[in-house]
């Protein structure tokens, strides 16, 4: 673990690689799992506000279940998350024939909304957990993201460089350009 600004971060994003395997995994990230994606305060203020844009979008039992739950819950553990269907898949994943996809970022890519999905699953497979004086940044090692691990292997693409562009949503260019720092040095030193 290190420390970057009001950050500490687990030296796992930068030894790990992962570049996530849709045609292996199929979604799973969005399907499995025992809760919704993590949602800060704003995101459920942006999901209210954007949900008449993207309704189109989503599957029939998605809305139903968000129409019945709303845009957002708050989960078992106090935290603010997506709604799931059947507590079992987000309500808002859409399917591409057997691959789950995000009905949020699809109408991204339209030109529907301009704000992509939750910043937590651009992150993934990096979870980030804030307290009242720092985030703690951390990898989320999942069984079902192994062939996204071997494909990083194999195109050695560190987890921190896959999702760049959410870290720096997350934290700014600064902290990742920080980061990238960090990441160098600790190269030059194996």
């Amino acid at each position: 673990m290190f420390q970057l600004g009001k950050t500490i971060v687990s030296e796992l994003i930068l030894e790990n690689e992962f570049v996530c395997n849709l045609s292996a995994c199929k979604g799973a990230c969005c399907v499995d799992g025992d809760a919704g994606a993590p949602l800060s305060e704003a995101e459920t203020r942006i999901l209210e506000d954007i949900f008449p844009k993207i309704k189109s979008y989503l599957t029939p039992e998605g809305i139903a279940t968000i129409e019945a739950q709303g845009v957002w819950r708050t989960g078992t553990d106090g935290d603010l998350e997506t709604p799931l269907v059947d507590e079992k898949h987000c309500a808002y994943v859409i399917y591409d024939g057997k691959t789950a996809l995000c009905g949020i970022e699809q109408a991204y890519n339209e030109g529907a909304i301009s704000w992509k999905k939750p910043v937590s699953c651009h992150l993934y497979p990096i979870r980030v957990k804030d307290f009242s004086e720092f985030a703690a940044v951390n990898y989320d090692k999942w069984e079902i993201c192994d062939d996204a691990c071997s494909l990083g292997a194999a195109l050695e693409v560190p987890v921190y460089k896959f999702v760049k562009e959410a870290l720096i949503r997350r934290f700014g260019e600064d902290w990742y350009a920080e980061l990238e720092k960090v990441a160098e040095e600790l190269k030059n030193k194996i």
